[in-house]
Formats: structure tokens, C-alpha cells, sequence
């Protein structure tokens, strides 16, 4: 859970503003960010849904993530109509994906 966090914080640059033990939270411009370290019903990993984040630079959200400790598990692709996905896995092995979709507008 503290690599989590530490990297995550590295990543998006801030603390969470909830910190115990059995979940932390972070404001990422608005949305939740939730890592909750309990594995007894889902033990840490690959498998499963992928969640994306929406971001402006896709080669500069995949530099900020491999900075700290992600691996990228396949390459940026552009899917169609200047759509770019690319999928990591986190310092613990799990899967997140990240997005670049210019039709989609980020908040100011």
C-alpha cells in the first residue's frame, strides 16, 4: 500500500486527502482515486476491467507513470480518429490504462 500511494502521489503530484490503513484517497481534479490494500476478495494483479485515465499528452502521461515504477504492457496504439490508448501496470502488477482523445475536453 505505501508503494501504491508513493507512486501515485508521484504520479499526479498530489497527497491523499483520506489516509488509513484500509483506504486511501485521493481528489484527482475532481474524480476518486481509491486504493484499498484488502486482497482477500480480490488478490492484487492483472485480471478483470482495465479503468482508463483521460490525458492530454498520452507519451507524457506514459513518461510520468514509468517514472515511477509502471510498466507499460502494450504500446501506444491510435485506435482511430486521433484516439490513443496504451496499457501499464501499476508497481503492484495492476492494470490501468490511460487515453488520448481529442473529441474528449478535460476540465480547466
Amino acid at each position: 500500500m505505501d508503494r501504491a500511494k508513493a507512486g501515485y502521489q508521484g504520479i499526479f503530484g498530489v497527497d491523499p486527502y483520506f489516509d488509513e490503513p484500509f483506504y486511501a484517497g485521493f481528489n484527482i481534479e475532481g474524480y476518486e482515486l481509491g486504493l484499498d490494500p484488502a486482497t482477500s476478495s480480490t488478490p492484487p494483479g492483472p485480471g478483470g476491467a482495465v479503468a482508463y485515465w483521460c490525458v492530454e499528452d498520452i507519451e507524457l502521461g506514459v513518461g510520468r507513470f514509468t517514472e515511477t515504477g509502471a510498466e507499460v504492457r502494450a504500446p501506444v496504439q491510435d485506435v482511430d480518429g486521433g484516439v490513443k490508448v496504451v496499457k501499464l501496470a501499476d508497481p503492484d502488477g495492476n492494470l490501468l490504462g490511460l487515453i488520448e482523445n481529442l473529441a474528449f475536453k478535460l476540465p480547466a
